[in-house]
């Protein structure tokens, strides 16, 4: 099956009423026995989020916005795939597929959309321009939910190559952070002869590769973010790459489960002074937040860790690559150890603030490094 089928983002009303039961039954925990987020998320701020969701959030402003872009979706290798397929008025625009990761979704590229289709409206030249692709990955969103294991990283890669083939765009590049990272690295090792260059906003080197002699200031703190996030962020990981299906029954049935799962994840990665609304609002929270709980993919999502964590390591990577280094994420590298795999690094650069949710932090930042990563490979 090749058609593409256009796609309308149309919640009924009763799942809308039963989040609303759901949320006004919640059964609380006790209080953390910490002052800070260093147990999870506390439960003052958790109760305040769930308020606001309770009594001022607006779902339908959401679909209502969603459904201003136009969404299609088309089944590639049996799994239907859900994307948001927004041209340029450029016609000369060069084509470019977006990936999110988890626990992202397609919300996180909203305010970006609009300046990378149409430049000139929005401080730049007719030669910025990008048609977009911006899929949903497996699993997530409204795309379909596998039945059966295999949806790796090289899977979901081969299949967006036959997402772009199929829109009849014989060059595009591509863009992706944390999971999107992954299946964009994963497109640039393929090296298509349709892709002419990749972007990225995470790296991850395997720490075999690293010299630890004469590190700089960049790669200590890279190191030790290493081993932060092994002693003290990997939970939720080990988790959702040893047991996706028994943390999904809490995931999909529970909204503050659901909601507290990904809130601290706001907080632990995002470019914030103290707490995850000095960067997000309520409703871009509670926007991707709602991503997950509609579709109910608590699981579907989390199956991806169980296919792919442990291979997320790559070999060499010969496409031109541009890296854009954000001083809160997770992971960071230096520029010479991601030379080390990406051998055709042709744009680096270290920005000045932001952290995990790049395009959902600091949208202005994130589309002037786009722009710049392959202003040279167009």
């Amino acid at each position: 099956m090749t058609s593409i089928t256009p796609f309308t983002v149309n919640i009924e009303q009763q799942q809308l009423d039963d989040l609303a039961l759901r949320l006004r039954l919640t059964r609380w925990p006790e209080q953390e026995t910490v002052i800070d987020w260093c147990q999870g998320a506390p439960l003052k701020a958790v109760k305040d989020l769930v308020d606001y969701w309770q009594h001022d959030y607006d779902w339908r402003r959401c679909e209502r916005r969603l459904n201003q872009y136009p969404q299609f979706v088309t089944t590639i290798d049996g799994l239907p795939i859900h994307f948001m397929h927004i041209q340029s008025p450029h016609d000369d625009a060069t084509p470019m597929i977006m990936t999110h990761g988890w626990p992202g979704s397609i919300i996180e590229f909203l305010e970006v959309i609009e300046p990378l289709t149409n430049p000139t409206a929005h401080g730049g030249e007719a030669s910025d321009a990008f048609h977009l692709v911006i899929p949903s990955l497996p699993g997530f969103g409204f795309s379909g939910k596998p039945v059966h294991s295999g949806w790796n990283l090289e899977r979901i890669a081969n299949a967006w190559i036959t997402l772009m083939e199929r829109l009849e765009y014989r060059q595009f590049v591509a863009q992706g952070g944390d999971w999107g990272s992954a299946v964009t690295s994963t497109i640039g090792k393929i090296n298509p002869p349709s892709c002419l260059g990749i972007h990225l906003n995470l790296v991850i080197i395997n720490p075999v590769l690293v010299d630890i002699e004469n590190l700089t200031q960049l790669e200590q703190t890279a190191l030790a973010k290493m081993e932060h996030y092994e002693r003290w962020d990997s939970g939720y990981s080990k988790q959702q790459s040893t047991r996706p299906q028994t943390v999904g029954y809490s995931l999909v049935d529970s909204p503050v489960g659901l909601a507290s799962w990904i809130y601290e994840k706001y907080f632990a990665w995002t470019d914030n002074n103290g707490k995850p609304e000095d960067v997000l609002s309520y409703d871009q929270m509670l926007d991707n937040i709602m991503i997950y709980w509609l579709n109910a993919t608590g699981a579907s999502s989390a199956r991806l860790y169980w296919e792919s964590f442990n291979s997320i390591f790559t070999d060499n990577i010969d496409i031109p690559t541009g890296i854009s280094l954000f001083p809160k994420e997770i992971f960071l590298t230096s520029e010479r150890w991601a030379e080390k795999v990406y051998t055709k690094l042709h744009y680096w650069n270290e920005c000045e603030k932001g952290g995990h949710f790049a395009a959902f932090e600091q949208p202005n930042i994130f589309i002037s490094e786009v722009r710049s990563s392959f202003r040279s490979i167009r």
